[in-house]
Order: C-alpha cells, then sequence, then structure tokens
C-alpha cells in the first residue's frame, strides 16, 4: 500500500509501529518542502526532497511536517505476513516546538 500525504506546518502522524511476522516496515520518500523522522530513543532526522527512508517492522517512529513547512512525502508499506499498524502517543508538542 502507497500512500500520498501532504502536511502543513505543525503536522504529524504521531508515534506508530508497524508489525509484521516477517518482512514489513515502511518506505518513507520526501517529495517537497521540509519534515522530521524520528525513531523511539533517538535524535530526530530533518527530512528534505529526496530523501528515503527505510523503516524496518517494530520499529516505533514518527514523521511530518517542520513547524515552518509544508510537507509531502510517499509513505509505501513493504510487504509482509501478517502486517498492521499499531498508533501509539501523540508527538510531545513541547519536543516538536523545539526542532527546527
Amino acid at each position: 500500500m502507497m500512500r500520498r500525504l501532504f502536511g502543513k506546518h505543525r503536522w504529524s502522524e504521531g508515534w506508530h509501529i508497524h508489525h509484521a511476522k516477517s518482512g514489513g516496515g515502511q518506505m518513507l520518500i520526501c517529495v517537497s518542502g521540509r519534515g522530521w523522522y524520528q525513531e523511539w530513543g533517538c535524535e530526530p532526522r530533518e527530512l528534505r526532497p529526496g530523501d528515503v527512508v527505510n523503516i524496518p517492522a517494530g520499529v516505533k517512529h514518527w514523521h511530518g511536517a517542520a513547524k515552518d513547512s509544508w510537507f509531502q512525502h510517499l509513505a509505501m508499506e513493504v510487504p509482509g505476513e501478517e502486517t498492521r499498524t499499531e498508533w501509539c502517543e501523540a508527538v510531545d508538542g513541547e519536543a516538536y516546538g523545539r526542532l527546527g
């Protein structure tokens, strides 16, 4: 499954995990604007047009627009067995506000 996501400034999908018995995960391709990607317990990574992120199954993460930019990206689900998405908590507004 592939989704084309548009986000205006200060938009994020919230923390989530793509589960799979085998295979699975997600791939992001940044198309325009500027955004962020972060894995749980790691520093955020800025995303710009042309950036690609491969996210293995089981990795808790979020992605979304920078606070001062539109962000368009393609989000593709990697094929796998018994795949599902678990939606977790919202991205902390204070931490998000500190991002450039």
